[in-house]
């Protein structure tokens, strides 16, 4: 209960006691009993009025300190609505700073999980373009590397070389001084208009493989050029033979196929008076042919030697062939006792006689090939041993068994020179 309602009551109670007092009524006839008891009720009644008068003034003091506490407790209840109005006020403040903070704080906590995120993603590229260069200048390194390792092994090369080209030079100077000591003529290099005009002469054309048949005089160039033609010597658009110096110029002949790519050429003979050794090779531009046919005889000759040098000085394919082995095999024969006209010699001993000539030919031709390789200090290379008869067959494809007898290298010869295999 409130100190308000407290002084009410209070004061309810005074006045209820007053209006009791003043109810009871007057007695008639008083005695002396009845006036002392009047005077002594008078004198309650007052005690009672003092009484009810100080009560009412102590109620309406403590109604004026009830209104006084009223007021004061109105404005403390005002004071206090205030005061909570204004508590209601900073707590919904503080709750609207507190969300303000929670949502800064969250906003702030993105922006360093942002900024967090893109310090690692650019440190990530950084460390990725670090590597990237690191990996860069490692192969600038290696490459660096491998350029100063590649123009030492270059350095060491052209130091090699040069020391080759200087060996080389003393080398040819020593041999060019031995060639002039022996009488052997250098071959002087020739130029481009030289070399266009040796083609024009012997009418070169692209497409074409063009064979030279060189060797001295008479050695049987012309008859081999026909055989390997496939034609015979009397046949018509043969190349000439005989036994005088029949080619006195290049000669120009197709291969008997239209469908071989082939051109035969027919030379003079070297060791003559109209063309000397040391100039055959140059004099006959040698140098334009896309190979050459090198036909010998027991030995080799200064031309032969300058053919064989100067086709590998030029990159030319050269092959050394020794024709007319028949020949030399029945003059073998001869030596070894045998007899044409002889009757009683039949045919066994004939072929055994024959079979054992031409081993020996061989044999010895080879053998002498190897020397004269060796003695004129040329690279070891095969000689190929035929006879102008059964080349005629291998290359028409025609060989009879009486013949097949007589093959030494002539299908090789033709296999290794055309680049096909001609069967028998």
């Amino acid at each position: 209960m409130g100190f308000f309602s407290v002084v009410c009551s209070i004061a309810t109670a005074v006045v209820g006691l007053l209006s009791n007092l003043r109810s009871k009524p007057a007695r008639n006839n008083p005695t002396h009993n009845d006036i002392e008891t009047a005077n002594r009720l008078q004198r309650e009644q007052q005690e009672r009025d003092r009484a009810a008068q100080a009560a009412r003034e102590e109620a309406a003091r403590l109604a004026r300190e009830a209104e006084i506490n009223a007021r004061r407790a109105r404005e403390a209840q005002a004071a206090m609505e205030a005061a909570q109005a204004e508590a209601e006020r900073m707590r919904r403040e503080a709750e609207e700073a507190r969300v303000a903070a929670e949502r800064a704080a969250e906003a702030e906590r993105h922006e360093a999980q942002r900024r967090e995120q893109e310090i690692r993603e650019e440190a990530r590229r950084a460390a990725e373009a670090a590597q990237q260069e690191a990996l860069r200048q490692q192969q600038l390194a290696e490459e660096e590397n491998r350029r100063a390792v590649e123009a030492q092994r270059a350095a060491e090369e052209a130091a090699r070389i040069a020391a080759n080209e200087v060996r080389a030079a003393l080398e040819a100077k020593a041999e060019v001084e031995r060639q002039l000591r022996e009488g052997i003529q250098p071959v002087v290099m020739p130029s481009a208009a030289d070399l266009e005009d040796a083609k024009r002469r012997i009418g070169y054309r692209d497409g074409l493989y063009h064979f030279a048949v060189a060797g001295i005089a008479g050695s049987g160039k012309s008859s081999l050029i026909n055989a390997l033609r496939g034609v015979r010597n009397r046949d018509a658009g043969a190349a000439a033979t005989g036994i005088t110096e029949t080619t006195l110029r290049v000669t120009r002949f197709p291969d008997s196929d239209p469908e071989n790519p082939f051109v035969w050429y027919d030379l003079p003979g070297a060791g003559t008076l109209q063309v000397r050794d040391w100039q055959y090779f140059n004099e006959q531009g040698l140098y334009v042919f896309d190979a050459l046919v090198v036909l010998i005889d027991n030995r080799f000759t200064m031309t032969d030697v300058a053919i064989l040098r100067n086709a590998r000085l030029f990159g030319i394919p050269c092959y050394i062939v020794r024709s007319k082995a028949d020949s030399h095999v029945r003059n073998l024969m001869k030596e070894m006792g045998y007899e044409s006209d002889d009757e009683e010699q039949d045919a066994r001993s004939r072929a055994t006689l024959e079979y054992a000539a031409r081993e020996h030919f061989v044999s010895a031709t080879r053998q002498n090939v190897r020397e004269n390789l060796r003695s004129a200090e040329l690279p070891e290379q095969r000689v190929y041993i035929v006879s102008n008869s059964t080349m005629f067959s291998a290359t028409k494809g025609n060989v009879t068994t009486k013949m097949a007898k007589k093959i030494i290298d002539e299908f090789e010869f033709l296999r290794d020179l055309l680049g096909r295999r001609i069967q028998a």
